[in-house]
């Protein structure tokens, strides 16, 4: 293929035979450093989708903390380094928000925050959010940005909607058919203590409305937890437990000196009422829920004996 004058000349669709054999292409070639990446023309943009990126996303570029000024794939592999600083004092996170410059890993070019690449054109991520300068090629998770939330979340944007109370998205299917607890999402998941909001684990919504991590509600409910950390609330189904439990109680007489009843409160009604006491446990007047706790009664009259009066 002839290069004239510095215009590239491809092959025309007549014939051998013809003039136009040679035709000008459009765009003149530009002169070429030995480093630089060759990128065919067609599908430029494309070019190296989800061969770059880290444990945590596939992506055509890093960023550039603006915090230490380092240079990372993205904000948890930033946020894992500094942790395992030897100094606590070194240890921060990465507002992502703040990053303003990122590198081309297809032609290391460092420039602004863009969606295309400045100097070889290839998009550095197939869905790119400018707000939340997040760049991602695999696009299968459903990205969507929240303007309600102010980050990003996956999942498709048609399956979710955004609880004004809550301050958080939620599957369509809890659209009015979920307990609402005033920023729910904004608090530490009670077991393992990560920030739920932004976490990139997927998350539960408990029968009281309190949320955590997904398996960590699942490691709790297999360890026989079944009382919400939060506010001691039953988060699944007890009734054949009470039933159980009831036979239990039925069938285990207590000795004549714990023949007395006791002011208890119910953790799944917050009801006040009073039962006869039982080392198995102590059943609600109102919603006939075990899961209650003995509380001081003013109007109790009826203590346990001392150790003195059970020797007696």
């Amino acid at each position: 293929m002839p290069v004239l004058s510095g215009v590239l000349y491809i092959l025309d669709s007549t014939s051998f035979d013809s003039p136009s054999f040679w035709v000008p292409y459009k765009q003149e070639l530009q002169p070429m450093e030995e480093d630089d990446t060759v990128i065919p023309q067609q599908n430029q943009e494309d070019f190296g989708k989800s061969l770059y990126g880290c444990e945590h996303y596939r992506r055509r570029c890093k960023l550039r903390a603006p915090c230490c000024d380092q240079i990372f794939s993205c904000r948890h592999c930033h946020n894992a380094a500094t942790s395992a600083l030897s100094n606590p004092k070194d240890h921060h996170e990465l507002v992502r928000r703040n990053v303003s410059r990122v590198i081309c890993a297809v032609c290391d070019t460092e420039q602004q925050v863009a969606h295309v690449c400045s100097k070889c054109g290839v998009k550095m991520g197939e869905y790119f959010c400018e707000i939340c300068r997040f760049y991602e090629d695999d696009t299968s998770k459903g990205q969507f940005h929240c303007d309600d939330c102010g980050i990003c979340r996956v999942g498709g944007c048609e399956n979710f909607f955004h609880c004004k109370k809550c301050a958080s998205c939620y599957s369509v299917e809890l659209r009015d058919n979920h307990l609402c607890v005033e920023n729910s999402m904004k608090h530490h998941c009670p077991i393992c203590y990560e920030y739920l909001f932004d976490s990139v684990q997927s998350t539960t919504i408990m029968k009281c409305g309190h949320t955590m991590h997904y398996n960590c509600f699942q490691e709790m409910i297999n360890q026989n937890q079944y009382r919400c950390p939060i506010c001691s609330k039953s988060v699944v189904d007890m009734s054949r437990t009470w039933e159980r439990l009831e036979e239990e109680i039925e069938a285990t007489a207590m000795p004549e000196e714990y023949h007395y009843d006791v002011p208890i409160l119910c953790n799944d009604c917050n009801n006040t009422s009073r039962a006869f006491f039982h080392i198995f446990g102590h059943k609600c007047s109102h919603c006939k829920s075990y899961n209650t706790r003995v509380v001081a009664g003013t109007d109790d009259n009826h203590q346990r004996p001392s150790p003195a009066d059970q020797n007696s």
